[in-house]
């Protein structure tokens, strides 16, 4: 029998005295929280006090990890089932970490489950945050952050939207209408260049014959491309919008995620334009 099938077998007969086919009860105000990705990392650490994270995942503390400051002497452990069991948490928050399986597999072995989900729009990524933060019990600070979030979007000038922006990678990728990208560049008050929906390759076609007044630069610092590794960006024509556009820098960790933090891209594409 492995080690895995005796913990879950273990946790199986202490739940007997419960009610048969009863849903495990999510505590009001979990103690004993652990994330497990990057993404929930940032939720977790911004929306409840340090004492009741048991663990976050390997990469909090990463470059691209927004929160990752915070997460400085924090425990973590790794997204595999038998690794966080024995931990004995009492809620675990997930967008991707363990799988696409995992929300139902720490549910089935009576662990709560935060699931951060997917976000199209800013007031989508309000509404989330508000939702998280009621499943962590902490509604207050959920309505905080959005108060917050609020003020910065109200803060933005309205403007008319008469300069064009092109989100770029180093893979050589941008996206269009139906991101929340796109959602981004135009509160900021730029037009998306890229008109197709969806995340797509650059449009070296079109870039021969047109430039766009400002160039969106995600991940450029990160380094995580491996430098013999074909993409659209080594093409001539793509290259030479880094000279030939204005060009703001994106910290992958302000759009790598979705979250409140998105707004420090907005606010650097909104001050890139009037610079």
């Amino acid at each position: 029998m492995s080690r895995l099938t005796s913990l879950l077998l273990a946790l199986t007969l202490s739940a007997c005295g419960q009610v048969k086919g009863a849903a495990p009860e999510r505590p009001d105000h979990p103690l004993r929280i652990v994330s497990l990705d990057y993404c929930a990392d940032q939720y977790v650490l911004k929306l409840i006090d340090r004492d009741r994270i048991l663990a976050l995942s390997p990469d909090a503390g990463r470059e691209f990890s927004y929160m990752r400051d915070a997460a400085i002497g924090v425990a973590t452990v790794r997204p595999v089932a038998e690794d966080v069991l024995i931990l004995k948490p009492d809620l675990v928050v997930r967008a991707y970490g363990g799988g696409p399986n995992a929300s139902a597999f720490f549910q089935k072995a009576g662990v709560p489950v935060v699931d951060i989900g997917w976000t199209p729009d800013i007031p989508a990524v309000m509404e989330n945050t508000q939702r998280i933060a009621d499943e962590l019990g902490e509604p207050a600070r959920g309505a905080a952050v959005n108060a917050e979030m609020q003020a910065r979007l109200d803060r933005l000038q309205r403007r008319a939207q008469t300069r064009t922006a092109l989100y770029m990678t180093p893979a050589g990728v941008t996206t269009g209408p139906g991101s929340l990208i796109h959602e981004m560049i135009e509160t900021a008050g730029l037009t998306n260049m890229q008109t197709d929906a969806g995340w797509r390759s650059l449009p070296l076609e079109t870039l021969a014959y047109e430039t766009p007044d400002v160039v969106a630069a995600a991940f450029f610092g990160a380094r995580t491309n491996h430098p013999d590794a074909w993409s659209p960006m080594k093409h001539p024509v793509a290259r030479d919008q880094l000279t030939k556009s204005e060009v703001v820098s994106l910290e992958g960790a302000w759009t790598s995620c979705s979250g409140w933090f998105l707004m420090d891209a907005v606010e650097a594409l909104a001050e890139g334009m009037t610079e």
